[in-house]
């Protein structure tokens, strides 16, 4: 059995209901079996015994979530080397862009020689003020639909070896 691997942080509920919408959507695919943790829950070793990523995480100050950033610290180089050509996504929850956050997610998987099996997802939930970013997020259903339908397509190419 193939293992899919959702790592996440999330500091107002946005991420964390996008992360388990993906494993959700991920669960219905029979011959995966899918791994949720936060970003400080996960390390090396659940890296290593993955077959399959999908990172996510909010954009803070046009950058990775510090958490999210911790985990690729205490990862990148124990796993370095040993995980090329595996597959991942990447799920970006942003109050105006998320690009710059997902090219970050993007150059360190590039480093790892990982796959892209999907162009970043990209949540934006115009938060633009102080209060409304520290605000819990509700993230719309349609939202959380693509999240789900993109765990489910990750899943079924990482089931059927198209990764």
């Amino acid at each position: 059995m193939k293992t899919l691997l959702i790592v996440y942080h999330s500091m107002t509920g946005g991420t964390e209901q996008l992360a388990h919408a993906a494993a959700r959507g991920a669960q219905s695919e029979a011959g995966v079996h899918v791994r949720l943790l936060t970003a400080p829950q996960a390390g090396p070793d659940d890296v290593l015994a993955a077959d399959a990523y999908l990172f996510a995480c909010p954009e803070n100050l046009a950058a990775i979530a510090g958490l999210m950033k911790d985990f690729f610290d205490r990862c990148y180089y124990p796993v370095l080397g040993r995980i090329e050509g595996r597959p991942y996504a990447t799920l970006i929850c942003a109050g105006s862009d998320g690009s710059n956050a997902a090219r970050q997610i993007e150059r360190i998987a590039t480093g790892w020689r990982l796959k892209p099996a999907a162009p970043p997802l990209i949540v934006c939930t115009h938060a633009q003020t102080p209060e409304a970013i520290l605000a819990p997020k509700r993230i719309p259903p349609e939202e959380l639909q693509r999240t789900e339908e993109l765990g489910a397509a990750l899943a079924a190419g990482v089931a059927m070896g198209v990764f």
